[in-house]
């Protein structure tokens, strides 16, 4: 069956279900296991943010609060691992937006699937906020495990 599973994470509660989804999986198929979390590129606003707490390099304090953000995500999902007995790669993809980091990673780790979580927004919060694992499911060549 799976071989070689991708779990993409943001760190949140819903995702946190999706890791232990992907990694109870991963042990029951005896499958190699890849995590990747995903720190966007910065924008206007969120340097202009840092820039406002009086911090005198926005640009390199936002990388540096992103690596600590993603380090924090990855060693969580790590220790989850161990316990339930699978060993994890895990990567930080920095400067991508989550689909196309998650995307990429499964093309270039040959995983073949892909286990994610889904807010299921609707309606406008949708339009607004978008949804990156509505773009995974319809882009992904591989299968999909959406958890929510």
């Amino acid at each position: 069956m799976f071989k070689h599973i991708l779990i993409a994470t943001d760190g949140s509660e819903l995702a946190q279900e999706a890791e232990t989804v992907g990694l109870t999986l991963a042990a029951a198929l005896n499958a190699r296991v890849t995590v990747v979390t995903a720190t966007k590129p910065w924008d206007a606003l969120s340097i202009s943010a840092l820039a406002e707490r009086g911090l005198p390099n926005p640009v390199a304090d936002y990388d540096e609060i992103a690596a600590a953000s993603a380090n924090r995500i990855l060693w969580g999902v790590t220790e989850t691992a161990k316990k339930i007995g699978v060993v994890c790669t895990t990567l930080h993809a920095n400067d991508k937006y989550p689909a196309e980091a998650i995307l990429e990673t499964a093309k270039k780790r040959g995983c073949d699937v892909i286990v994610m979580a889904s807010h299921g927004r609707r309606g406008i919060s949708r339009m607004l906020l978008g949804s990156q694992a509505m773009e995974v499911v319809t882009l992904s060549a591989i299968p999909v495990l959406l958890c929510r």
